[in-house]
């Protein structure tokens, strides 16, 4: 009985001794990983992930412009200017109280009216190139060629032109939208104005351009 005791004893003892280390200083594999690791919502990374799939919104910018035109005769129209971005410009004329037929249509390099429309100086011509159309290579950048009268004396026209923008350096705010009396010979009439003005005769009508709310 003694024997058998003290047996029990030392074992007992031993138990506690070996299970002890393991207990209190060496944590299971498994609590020690519990205790490093983060849990992340899973509705949060489910947002993360839908914020970063979403598409990109891309915004055009459109800007407009206006010009009234008007004159000492009964001449007078609407022009109206649109650009998206930095595309071509949309031009959209009307005028009224014109004799029938093609009339010189230009944009000239002052929005000063002053003087009446003499005052609005040449063609806008920031590349110093001669007169000449719409569709040439060599041109000033106001030469928009002829608008076209109607038996009621009303012209109306749509031109989409790239050198006469809404903004940047050659921009056309505040410079002049000039109607003439005559036909614009486009620089090939041969005549001593054709390679300046393109003999396009008086000017009947015109009116600055300015900015108005975008679109």
């Amino acid at each position: 009985m003694v024997a058998m005791a003290a047996h029990a004893v030392v074992t007992t003892s031993t138990s506690r001794t070996l299970l002890s280390p393991l207990s209190n200083h060496n944590p299971p594999l498994g609590t020690s990983f519990h205790g490093v690791y983060l849990r992340l919502p899973r509705q949060s990374l489910s947002l993360s992930a839908s914020t970063v799939r979403k598409p990109l919104t891309v915004v055009s910018v459109t800007k407009k412009a206006v010009s009234v035109l008007k004159g000492n005769s009964e001449v007078e129209g609407v022009v109206v200017l649109t650009q998206e971005d930095d595309g071509p410009t949309t031009v959209n004329v009307r005028v009224t109280g014109l004799t029938p037929g093609p009339h010189g249509f230009h944009l000239h390099e002052y929005g000063d009216t002053t003087n009446g429309c003499i005052s609005t100086g040449a063609h806008f011509n920031p590349n110093n190139l001669t007169h000449g159309a719409p569709e040439d290579e060599i041109r000033h950048a106001g030469d928009l060629g002829n608008i076209v009268a109607n038996a009621e004396g009303v012209a109306e026209a749509t031109i989409v032109d790239t050198q006469i923008p809404l903004s940047g350096p050659n921009a056309v705010i505040g410079r002049a939208l000039v109607v003439h009396e005559l036909e614009d010979d486009l620089g090939k009439g041969g005549h001593e104005l054709s390679l300046t003005t393109g003999n396009a005769g008086g000017r009947l009508a015109c009116g600055v351009v300015g900015l108005t709310p975008p679109v």
